[in-house]
């Protein structure tokens, strides 16, 4: 296949990818999207109940299924390597793109936070999240992080690299901070709907999940070193590392 072709392919992934990830801060808190997590008609509890858990399975399944080194063995078998990144951010793109389409409001309260400057505090704390997810990807390498980097050193006749183990800035207080962002921004609202919380348990479980399993990976693919950091540093909540 053409570089160019692989290139471009490349940044159309980025591109939607990038897209799905801005709506989802609106989606999420009820900020500027035209539908959002409790906007649009609400059905039967049960439908509702059914299909957001269907929705939110599949992220999990094709997000976290297609982040293992067995299934990117396979997707190269089909695709050419420096595509196989790509492909992943552009199909859990789209499956987002299918989440907010699809999903069925559930508005009935669990909390709400009705005095100015705790319901302040807590958009606060949803923005902090997004914020830190984002400055997260670009500490480990945003461009390869979204496939950027391989198809574009493809393009130049580069090797692809994996990357080098590091441990930049908040990488130094907690293992997985980026997934310490969602966290924060699921959960810090204040209005907490049915569907929110959802939403924000099953995100929250997904991570759980997706940590062990990203975790065995770091540790086949860089050993002694990732042992070494894992028993020093917070896997989720930002601490002062251990002494050795």
């Amino acid at each position: 296949m053409s570089p160019v072709v692989i290139l471009l392919y490349g940044i159309v992934a980025y591109l939607i990818a990038m897209a799905s990830a801005a709506y989802g801060i609106g989606f999420v808190g009820n900020h500027w999207v035209p539908k959002s997590i409790d906007s649009g008609p609400v059905g039967p509890l049960g439908e509702a109940l059914v299909v957001d858990v269907m929705l939110l399975g599949l992220f999990a399944v094709q997000h976290s299924g297609m982040a293992r080194r067995a299934f990117k063995k396979a997707l190269t078998a089909i695709v050419p390597e420096p595509m196989e990144r790509s492909t992943y951010v552009l199909l859990s793109g789209l499956v987002l793109w299918l989440l907010y389409w699809q999903w069925r409001p559930m508005t009935d309260e669990i909390w709400r936070v009705d005095k100015p400057i705790w319901s302040t505090v807590l958009q606060a704390v949803y923005f902090l999240g997004w914020g830190i997810v984002l400055w997260s990807t670009f500490l480990v390498g945003h461009a390869y992080l979204f496939g950027l980097k391989q198809v574009s050193d493809h393009w130049l006749g580069k090797d692809v690299k994996e990357p080098e183990f590091r441990t930049p800035a908040l990488y130094k207080i907690v293992r997985h901070p980026i997934y310490f962002g969602f966290i924060l921004a699921f959960w810090a609202t204040p209005v907490m709907t049915l569907g929110h919380f959802l939403l924000a348990g099953g995100a929250t479980g997904y991570i759980l999940v997706g940590t062990f399993l990203e975790e065995r990976d770091l540790v086949a693919t860089f050993g002694e070193t990732y042992e070494t950091y894992r028993k020093r540093v917070s896997m989720l909540i930002p601490w002062p590392p251990r002494r050795p």
